[in-house]
């Protein structure tokens, strides 16, 4: 049917168009226009006009090359209308910056995403300059702490890198490849790699196997990579976030935030600078930095007047909590479970907020007193309803799901920490990088007769880190390798809990975290049983290759493209 609203514009007003908007005669269309503050600008603008927005540009824009910028200036500045900053974004790149910078900055989970140089597929054995890739911070390379932060560094990567070969080796005699099955063009099975006959098939095959070994082989051994270690991040993200994230880095204790902060600001004020200019504007980023500054020494002002000097009570009272925490069934390995909604309770919010979902005229209340009155029976048939027609990971729980919450406390490994911390719905609560809770050996680095080397690393580490975290507790975190034991605090619904369970349980996933996430799956399952059998995809297998699967699948879809 012809849409009788379209608005119908001239030839002179096409040819203007062309290169603003995707099209000029439907009214489904996308904005080109290349200045960013335009596109924003003309959103906002369209929210209180009565003209298509296609029209408005032709109107106030075309004109006016200033409009976007002079339209945010007046909505930002002189309004504080801060919701429209979010109708522009940007794209950006940070390279060379270690991973404590990228962790703090990728904290900052709404409205930005992010990607992040993966330690499973880039090895971080090479040197530029006759230097492993390590940040200096300006203030340790300005301390006494200068050589002992230089050698630990170095003696984390030499290890790391002179064990990359010898441990490929290893993992290849303990799985041979002849061991493994592949998909057999001939006979269009799985067969051992001995008996495939296609030259293309052992080729496929000698690939997936190779990427296999490489993949688990760099697991391994980032646990020797220092925090220092220096990595390229990815960001998207619109206006209002960035300008949160920059008021963060300038008040930042780490001048490489700092740094970060200002070099960042002056990419995105090419582009974008309306949406940021206040986080550098005295009168927004003074204040600011003076409520985090005020806010921090209030809290460690209590810290230090209250709990030192209860500190014998305060131990005495650890040691027994964390003895009959071992028996308690929300305690389990590295993860505890700290708060839940009881069984019945959380059946009922979640009934209830599964029939509301569905309901007409059917207020909330109500339906949780009808839900309250429900056998056990009933109220499970619809749990399970809810959930029985998934038939993949991705195919997620409805929003119902976010009706009950779980609150965990983890120690694992760093490592594992920058894995789980990726996921932005989980509110997370974390304090710095220490060596206080020791760290973590894999089997491999055992078996493979290096686990002298590998614990005089984490000794040097602990040593250098001990003495720099005296006079410089933020910076001593760039010492800190991998795998030293992390605590942390997370919060997250069920449907969260759903979607990092079943994604971080895949077998091509880390094996720290995937254990963290089975240990959750369990604590879920203990405490609320019939409500985790939504979680329906979530493999608490181990395995010896966990990326044989993915390599496999991988491999297969490049070479029926050609693409190898």
């Amino acid at each position: 049917m012809e849409n009788i609203y379209q608005e119908n514009f001239n030839p002179d007003e096409k040819l203007q168009l062309k290169s603003h908007f995707s099209n000029f005669d439907k009214s489904v269309f996308v904005i080109i226009t290349p200045a960013q503050v335009d596109r924003g600008a003309l959103m906002s603008r369209y929210s209180r006009t009565d003209k298509t927005m296609r029209r408005v540009f032709l109107d106030e824009f075309l004109s006016n090359p200033n409009k976007g910028t002079e339209f945010y200036n007046k909505v930002l500045l002189d309004y504080g209308d801060d919701s429209v900053a979010e109708l522009g974004t940007a794209q950006c790149a940070l390279e060379w910056i270690s991973n404590i910078s990228a962790q703090k900055i990728e904290d900052h989970r709404i409205g930005l995403s992010f990607l992040e140089k993966s330690s499973r597929y880039v090895a971080f054995d090479k040197k530029i300059d006759g230097r492993y890739k390590y940040y200096l911070d300006k203030k340790i390379m300005a301390s006494p702490y200068a050589d002992k932060y230089l050698d630990s560094c170095d003696l984390a990567f030499e290890i790391y890198s002179k064990n990359i070969v010898l441990l490929q080796n290893y993992l290849k005699e303990k799985t041979p490849i002849d061991n493994l099955y592949f998909d057999n063009s001939d006979t269009l099975n799985e067969s051992t790699f001995n008996n495939l006959k296609s030259s293309n098939d052992i080729e496929n095959a000698k690939k997936i196997y190779t990427a296999t070994i490489k993949a688990k082989t760099l697991d391994i051994l980032r646990y020797l990579l220092p925090s220092s270690t220096l990595t390229n991040l990815a960001i998207t993200g619109n206006g209002r976030a960035f300008e949160y994230l920059l008021f963060n880095m300038f008040s930042s204790d780490l001048s490489e935030l700092q740094e970060l902060g200002n070099h960042l600001f002056d990419e995105l004020e090419k582009y974008v600078k309306p949406f940021i200019k206040r986080s550098k504007d005295s009168r927004y980023s003074t204040i600011y930095k003076d409520y985090l500054t005020k806010t921090k020494d209030s809290i460690n002002h209590f810290l230090i007047s209250e709990l030192q000097t209860n500190e014998n009570n305060n131990n005495n009272n650890n040691s027994r909590s964390s003895s009959s925490n071992n028996n308690d069934y929300t305690n389990l390995d590295s993860v505890t479970l700290l708060s839940f909604i009881p069984n019945k309770e959380a059946e009922i919010r979640l009934v209830s907020s599964i029939l509301h979902e569905y309901s007409k005229d059917t207020t909330m209340s109500f339906l949780l007193n009808y839900v309250n009155t429900l056998s056990d029976e009933k109220r499970h048939a619809i749990i399970r309803l809810y959930t029985q027609f998934r038939q993949n990971r991705r195919h997620r729980p409805g929003r119902a799901f976010e009706s009950i919450d779980y609150s965990f406390e983890l120690l694992t490994n760093y490592g594992t920490f920058r894995d789980l911390h990726r996921h932005r719905i989980l509110t997370v609560s974390r304090q710095l990088l220490s060596t206080a809770y020791g760290f973590d050996t894999p089997e491999e680095i055992m078996d493979l007769g290096i686990e002298k080397d590998y614990k005089d690393c984490m000794y040097v580490s602990n040593d250098a880190y001990k003495l720099m975290s005296l006079k410089m507790p933020s910076e001593a975190q760039y010492v800190v390798n991998f795998a030293y034991r992390y605590p942390y605090f997370i919060k997250m619904n069920l449907r969260e809990a759903c979607h990092m369970i079943e994604l971080r349980t895949t077998p091509q996933g880390h094996h720290d975290y995937r254990r963290i996430c089975q240990q959750i799956y369990y604590l879920i399952r203990k405490v609320n049983p019939i409500i985790c059998e939504g979680i329906k995809f979530v493999d608490t297998n181990n395995y010896e290759l966990g990326r044989f699967t993915s390599e496999r699948k991988s491999i297969l879809k490049k070479s029926r493209l050609n693409m190898i």
